[in-house]
């Protein structure tokens, strides 16, 4: 059986906006080595692949270059594409087992009748530290904090121009060998709380159009600040992202929309 193929703009609501993500509805596991191949001949920043478990599903991420441990935006997709092809029911919860553990969603309905689907993540509380040398240099800016979670970097930036308008020496910041490097700032305008942007070189991608597990981290950083029970939050990426987080202990919501842009098959191999 040749599996169904889901092309997802996440993070939005309109086509050609938010993250691309491809979906893989396999009907059992692949190994890792085809599912790389899949993603590289995708070209997206993720190709989620779905394969049934006992009590959910079991989920992985591959960009085009490595296997990512956890992914926002495709777990995202990958639940819309559930929802969409009728494999759970609406009021169902999707529940995935994946490197980063079990994570869960939910279809949410918010107070002007707008579908918003909502992922229970783990939290990733950033620490003040000492940046390695050049990182900040490779932005050309002066950050009001560094923090670091794992092999990603926070920096706070004083203003939301500063966010929009960085572009980071990617060379440079390629030879430092981290994961990922967030940038973000309060937003000075509504309805926005926090602008941020990402860049990845660590998985192979100059910049992430919209990410959540890079929320994961801005959320605990932003909301003790801010005093909010819930951020909404705008990725400034050239195609944008909007994102709705929040802190509850250890995990973080993340809440966002999807829409489907293409729909096949996955033919070879």
């Amino acid at each position: 059986m040749t599996p169904d193929l889901y092309q997802i703009d996440a993070f939005t609501d309109r086509a050609f906006r938010g993250n691309p993500a491809a979906v893989c509805l396999l009907p059992e596991p692949r190994d890792a080595d085809w599912m790389q191949d899949v993603a590289r001949e995708m070209g997206l920043p993720a190709t989620a692949f779905l394969a049934p478990a006992a009590d959910g599903y079991d989920l992985r991420w591959f960009t085009p270059a490595v296997e990512l441990e956890l992914c926002g935006h495709g777990t995202l997709a990958a639940s819309h594409a559930l929802w969409e092809a009728g494999l759970l029911a609406p009021e169902a919860t999707a529940r995935f087992h994946t490197r980063g553990g079990v994570l869960t969603a939910v279809r949410r309905v918010d107070a002007m009748e707008r579908p918003w689907i909502e992922l229970d993540f783990p939290a990733r509380p950033v620490a003040e530290v000492e940046p390695p040398a050049g990182l900040a240099e490779a932005f050309a800016a002066a950050p009001l904090f560094i923090g670091r979670h794992g092999d990603n970097y926070l920096l706070e930036l004083a203003s939301e121009g500063e966010v929009r308008a960085a572009a980071p020496d990617l060379p440079r910041l390629s030879a430092l060998k981290l994961h990922g490097v967030i940038v973000t700032a309060r937003a000075e305008a509504g309805p926005f709380d926090i602008v941020s942007r990402y860049f990845v070189p660590g998985a192979g991608l100059h910049e992430d159009a919209a990410t959540g597990s890079a929320h994961c981290m801005l959320g605990p950083y932003w909301t003790p600040k801010l005093g909010k029970p819930e951020l909404l939050a705008y990725q400034a990426s050239a195609r944008g992202g909007t994102l709705k987080v929040r802190v509850e202990g250890e995990r973080v919501r993340l809440g966002g929309q999807a829409v489907t842009v293409s729909k096949g098959r996955q033919l070879a191999g």
